[in-house]
């Protein structure tokens, strides 16, 4: 589990026997870079840090430069930033026989996704609020290689198991083994998961991470990702957190569950057992800031070109802008659950989703509904939110980064320089698109026309 003694740490780590310690970072797109360094380098220094290149912020998920990107670049020679070691994080790799382990992030880099949620957690002690989060997350498991996958062209693969069988006891025992590496091992990590069960669809899974402060929670997140897929090799599966694979099965969510406490963590304020519903002001005006702005950094939590074949009406994901009490088609869903567990889940983020980012987003927008006195004039949805006349959430990931780039809002909550480099990085992932050929227009047009 992670350490609170940093001091401690460095103590511990330099009697211990290991020779190297393991490192890593997460960039723009949640995807987890690190590298192993020798134990006396990491001990150089008594505030651990290392040079590591800055292209890790200047390029996409398949290492190709961004073309038009002001903070690194050719233009600047990609010259290493300074990574500060975060030593509270300190872990043992249970699969790498107790390997240390630290996360890092980059506090003079704005695109740097950990630096912006800590900035955004400094802005929320300064209103008198501490924040707990919670994550969960559905994802396919295949019986794949990163070899057979490739040899597939990424086609057909081969899910775990048959058919659309949600919370089966017999899927369970079927992959006995995967499911309790995940469970004990990701607790030996300090990646504690709540519940773990199947999802509706051949081979999901879902799981739910222990609640927690929320950057302790975003670094669990983000280490489920990469630890799912390390343990998942050793029995031969592939796990995959993109947000749609199949136009015919449900998407993969990456849901945010979110509560505002007082300073000591001893209060959960977004609780009024005398409130509508059970919720207090601050509640309604941190809620109220999330409806505002959802259309306007909607692409924090869907920041993929697939994240918006998830966004379809009838498929478990929301496409309105809009919330209700325990309604399971809204974007935003009240839980009433008493003083300790009255929360709001965040239903639009989909698995895909940098974990630092979709916290980030919820967080600073709920704070600037309360800073702004936001009334929450919307009632909450009854039904289903997929007939409601309310005006539809951005259709395509270059809709709705048009949309966030324009934001005055956007810039006012994560500022200008991050705003400008992240939106940037979803226009090419949208050249990118757009020049493709896929297997659509293959299928549609290669005979015919």
């Amino acid at each position: 589990m992670p350490h609170a003694d940093p001091e401690g740490i460095l103590v511990r780590l330099r009697s211990s026997s290991a020779a190297k310690v393991k490192v890593a970072i997460t960039d723009l797109d949640g995807v987890m870079r690190g590298k192993y360094l020798h134990k006396d380098k990491f001990l150089s220094s008594a505030n651990p840090s290392f040079g590591f290149c800055d292209v890790v912020f200047g390029w996409d998920m398949a290492d190709a430069c961004y073309d038009r990107c002001a903070f690194t670049g050719w233009h600047s020679g990609y010259p290493d930033a300074q990574a500060v070691v975060d030593l509270g994080t300190c872990r043992a790799i249970p699969w790498e026989a107790g390997l240390p382990f630290f996360l890092a992030d980059f506090p003079k880099v704005p695109a740097c996704p950990r630096s912006l949620l800590k900035r955004i957690l400094a802005r929320a002690e300064g209103l008198g609020f501490h924040a707990k989060i919670g994550v969960e997350f559905e994802w396919f498991n295949f019986r794949e290689t990163p070899q057979s996958l490739a040899a597939k062209q990424g086609r057909d693969p081969t899910p775990l198991s048959p058919g659309m069988f949600g919370y089966s006891l017999i899927r369970m025992g079927q992959s006995r083994e995967f499911f309790s590496a995940l469970m004990d091992e990701m607790l030996a990590f300090g990646v504690p998961i709540e519940g773990l069960h199947t999802e509706t669809g051949p081979g999901v899974f879902e799981a739910a991470i222990l609640y927690t402060d929320a950057l302790e929670s975003a670094d669990r997140a983000a280490l489920f990702k990469t630890s799912a897929k390390e343990i998942a090799a050793r029995f031969g599966i592939l796990p995959s957190f993109m947000a749609k694979w199949s136009s015919r099965l449900p998407g993969c969510s990456g849901h945010v569950h979110q509560s505002l406490w007082d300073v000591a963590g001893e209060r959960n304020v977004f609780h009024a057992a005398d409130g509508a519903h059970g919720m207090s002001d601050i509640y309604r005006q941190y809620l109220a800031g999330l409806l505002r702005a959802l259309p306007e950094i909607l692409p924090l939590f869907a920041p993929t070109v697939n994240s918006y074949k998830r966004l379809v009406d009838g498929f478990w994901a929301p496409t309105k802008p809009c919330w209700g009490v325990d309604n399971r088609t809204v974007a935003f869903r009240h839980i009433q659950a008493g003083a300790k567990a009255t929360r709001l889940e965040a239903r639009v983020p989909g698995s895909d989703a940098n974990p630092y980012l979709s916290i980030s987003a919820c967080l600073a927008a709920g704070l600037s509904g309360i800073e702004d006195r936001l009334e929450l004039g919307a009632a909450p949805m009854t039904g289903s939110a997929y007939d409601a006349p309310i005006p539809r959430l951005p259709r395509t990931l270059l809709e709705a980064t048009n949309v966030m780039r324009s934001s005055a809002l956007a810039k006012r909550l994560f500022g200008e320089a991050f705003v400008e480099h992240f939106t940037s990085s979803r226009l090419w992932e949208w050249k990118q698109y757009t020049e493709a050929v896929t297997d659509w227009e293959l299928q549609r047009y290669l005979e015919i026309v």
